[in-house]
């Protein structure tokens, strides 16, 4: 299956992306392309700390290059929402190694 076969139907949905230095950025895909470099609308990162809640930072529209993606998931939005942040607590992630 190619690339745009798997991403197509997540198109005007949210999703997560987990990038190669371990970032998670969330929002809604309104685009890629056959490099599978997304173009990703509402945005933010949610950055993970073991000492204090979840910072989510506004990023608005953005895109992310193909070759820096790990992970591509579809978010459960209701599930989403009932999440408590503040009480969060998580180590980052790690940067992605080969």
């Amino acid at each position: 299956m190619s690339n745009e076969a798997g991403i197509r139907p997540y198109v005007d949905t949210t999703i997560s992306v987990i990038t190669n230095d371990g970032r998670s950025i969330v929002g809604v895909l309104r685009g890629f392309d056959q490099t599978c470099n997304l173009i990703l609308d509402e945005c933010h990162e949610r950055v993970y700390s073991s000492k204090a809640g979840v910072e989510q930072l506004v990023l608005g529209l953005y895109v992310i290059r193909g070759d820096n993606i790990a992970v591509i998931g579809e978010v459960d939005e209701e599930r989403d929402a009932q999440l408590d942040f503040d009480g969060l607590r998580a180590e980052p992630l790690q940067p992605v190694t080969h």
